[in-house]
């Protein structure tokens, strides 16, 4: 090298180029996080900002507020009566905070159920629960066909009750109080970072304050990409002739076993 050569320089150090994870074939099977691949020692930008974008949904899908009056006027066109009720619970903060408000009934609405009714065979409860969202995008859709399968059944359902500030386990008063044979919560899943809005279906035979979870049935993940809910409406009904043959709910169900009274209508879904 003369003296009126350039010194060479060392080439840029190059950015870790993103590496595929070998599992990334099995991503198609699930909306889990799975092989995100990774860049140096982390991810990679775009799954990182994939799982922040998740991470906003399901804290904006706790914290929005169910539209309860689209949702009554919902029912209301489809010809259902409702009744709007409210658990003890004097707002969000107070719900997030005290679970046990939300599995009770503000005074009101305690009053307003204890009007005398026909007692229904089957009380359905919308709760907004977790997720509003949830039950704005699922809860109607269910309705549409879990409904008509219970009428055909010729079961009585009376008026759907609509709840804000909800628990699963408000379901239980407003049955007692109903004195219905058994109820359906559909109410809002905890969100994931995976589904935002996903609805739950929530079975109790004799519903009654002081029930307890392995005395309920569930049937979850109703939404766009998991459970149809033609899918979890036939699921309810065929949990629904279990019950009122055997009058139990929860583990005590035997879901298999053969009905002894009239199966209701599965409108041909599995």
């Amino acid at each position: 090298m003369t003296e009126s050569e350039p010194v060479p320089l060392p080439a840029p150090a190059q950015p870790d180029p993103v590496q595929p994870d070998r599992w990334a074939h099995l991503r198609r099977h699930t909306d889990a996080r799975i092989a995100l691949g990774h860049a140096g020692s982390g991810l990679p930008t775009a799954a990182h900002l994939a799982f922040q974008a998740a991470h906003a949904q399901a804290r904006d899908a706790v914290h929005t507020p169910l539209d309860a009056a689209a949702l009554l006027a919902a029912l209301e066109e489809r010809g259902w009566p409702a009744v709007p009720v409210t658990s003890a619970a004097p707002d969000r903060a107070a719900y997030l905070k005290r679970p046990d408000l939300g599995r009770q009934l503000s005074e009101e609405s305690q009053r307003r159920l204890s009007e005398p009714v026909r007692a229904p065979d089957v009380v359905l409860v919308v709760g907004d629960g977790l997720s509003g969202t949830a039950v704005q995008a699922n809860a109607v859709a269910v309705l549409d066909s879990l409904i008509s399968k219970l009428q055909a059944a010729g079961l009585w359902v009376g008026p759907v009750v609509v709840a804000e500030q909800a628990r699963v386990a408000l379901g239980d008063p407003v049955g007692a109080l109903l004195q219905a044979r058994a109820s359906v919560v559909l109410i809002g899943e905890r969100p994931g970072l995976s589904a935002a809005d996903s609805l739950g279906l929530y079975l109790t035979w004799e519903p009654r304050p002081g029930r307890v979870d392995s005395e309920r049935n569930c049937i979850s993940n109703v939404r766009v990409g998991g459970l149809a809910p033609t899918v979890a409406a036939a699921q309810a009904a065929a949990l629904l002739t279990a019950m009122f043959a055997q009058r139990r709910s929860g583990i005590l169900l035997d879901s298999a076993a053969p009905a002894t009274s009239p199966a209701l209508p599965s409108d041909g879904v599995p």
